[in-house]
């Protein structure tokens, strides 16, 4: 059974925070928890999938091997957020591998439980639909970044995905490797070190591996400006 801390960070995932307390309470007494070191594979590239998973603790990354054997970063995911649903579902290969980037913590939930959900209420089928649309929405914003921001802006906007409040100041955890953060943004690690300097000028210092944030609401306006403006500012 899972602790109070892991319960919480499930209930509150985008996943299930819509599922009624009884189809919640359901649900984790069906998953299971597991503890990951650095580097440990969660599953690989082709294996059949049969669960989804949610990140309580640390980061995981998603990723797929090149015909030319160099590794490409599909995404990365941190305390709350899901992933797997779709595939888990038709019960497919996974499209891709899993591996943890930091020691971390994952909510393990077999597929059959969420479709046992789905049959005890029909209208979980809408919480589910909409943390499936969430990822899309994810990917058509990260090629929409690509086209049509500056990397500092890009970077902007994945330290804004990692605060847990709207407003003020925070500090949040990033990952040990920059590399994987660069890969996620589409850039190469000497450019993300720019756009961190560069990311000073609104207010953003980077401590090892924690980003300290001055104003949440001035780092989103930089983010939202038009590119031309943002050349001038940082």
């Amino acid at each position: 059974m899972p602790n109070e801390r892991r319960k919480k960070i499930a209930q509150n995932s985008l996943l299930l925070k819509s599922f009624p307390q009884e189809i919640q309470d359901m649900v984790l007494s069906m998953s299971s928890w597991r503890e990951y070191d650095r580097g440990e594979t969660l599953f690989l590239q082709g294996e059949t999938a049969h669960a989804i998973h949610i990140v309580t603790e640390g980061w995981v990354k998603l990723y797929r091997i090149a015909p030319n054997g160099g590794e490409a970063v599909v995404n990365v995911f941190a305390k709350g957020e899901s992933f797997g649903e779709a595939v888990a579902f038709r019960g497919h290969a996974y499209p891709v591998s899993a591996e943890a980037v930091t020691s971390c913590e994952v909510m393990r939930i077999p597929s059959s439980a969420i479709l046992e959900a789905m049959r005890k209420d029909p209208d979980i089928s809408v919480s589910v639909l909409a943390s499936t649309f969430a990822h899309l929405h994810s990917l058509v914003s990260q090629l929409e970044q690509l086209k049509a921001q500056t990397g500092p802006q890009r970077v902007a906007e994945f330290l804004l995905d990692l605060c847990e409040k709207d407003a003020g100041g925070c500090v949040v955890t990033l990952p040990y490797d920059k590399f994987l953060i660069a890969g996620r943004l589409g850039m190469k690690p000497e450019s993300l070190s720019r756009s961190f300097s560069k990311l000073k000028a609104v207010g953003v210092h980077i401590n090892r591996n924690h980003a300290e944030i001055d104003d949440i609401e001035h780092l989103r306006d930089f983010s939202e400006t038009d590119p031309v403006e943002t050349w001038h500012k940082a």
